[in-house]
């Protein structure tokens, strides 16, 4: 059952919500494919998810992209639900100083000899983005306790809200399948799909410029 929450919001993350939003993002993806590829060790794969999302928002979205989290006052505590990590229309949360800071930490993460398979996986990702002009969601999470509360709903919205009124598309990836009918509510369309057995399949989304 989701906590009994009196007062919630969308708002702009800082590097102080950095942690919150790292053990959500971390519960949120654990057992989603990537992270399964990522970390197929059970044992650690919670540890590692939480570190990875702390790495990406902490190094990339936070600073350089656009991050937003969904606060909730619980019983008098205001708690993060929820977080979404988005790159502008020529942003560069994903720059490649940015990546080159992250590469050492991701190695410790993932294991140096699986780097270059990880990071080849990265690379047709980024080919596979549109070449016009939009907004990226790279991230959409939900702390599993607050699911079906409208939280994700309310962060998705807010970036979506963001790109009609700069006039441009929406870009995302995901690994789980069952989240294309979700997306597809809020009128994306996959229009390509990763399937190179050596990593998890992917399918990319679009939603049109309005």
């Amino acid at each position: 059952m989701a906590p009994a929450t009196t007062v919630r919001s969308v708002r702009t993350a800082t590097m102080d919500d950095v942690p919150e939003m790292a053990r959500v993002l971390g519960r949120a993806f654990c057992e989603d494919p990537l992270f399964r590829w990522l970390f197929p060790d059970p044992h650690l794969r919670m540890a590692r998810s939480v570190r990875l999302s702390a790495l990406e928002a902490g190094f990339g979205y936070v600073p350089h992209g656009r991050a937003d989290v969904f606060e909730a006052d619980e019983e008098g505590r205001r708690i993060v639900r929820g977080a979404a990590l988005w790159t502008p229309p020529g942003g560069n949360a994903e720059s490649t100083a940015t990546v080159l800071r992250s590469l050492p930490h991701l190695a410790a993460l993932v294991g140096p000899g699986r780097l270059p398979e990880v990071m080849g996986y990265l690379a047709e990702l980024k080919a596979s983005a549109p070449e016009e002009p939009h907004w990226y969601l790279a991230t959409l999470g939900t702390d599993p306790v607050a699911r079906g509360a409208g939280v994700g709903s309310a962060l998705l919205r807010a970036g979506l809200a963001q790109a009609d009124s700069d006039g441009v598309a929406v870009y995302l990836e995901t690994m789980n399948p069952s989240n294309i009918g979700y997306y597809e509510r809020y009128d994306f369309r996959v229009v390509r799909s990763v399937n190179d057995p050596s990593f998890p399949s992917t399918y990319c989304m679009l939603r049109p410029a309005v």
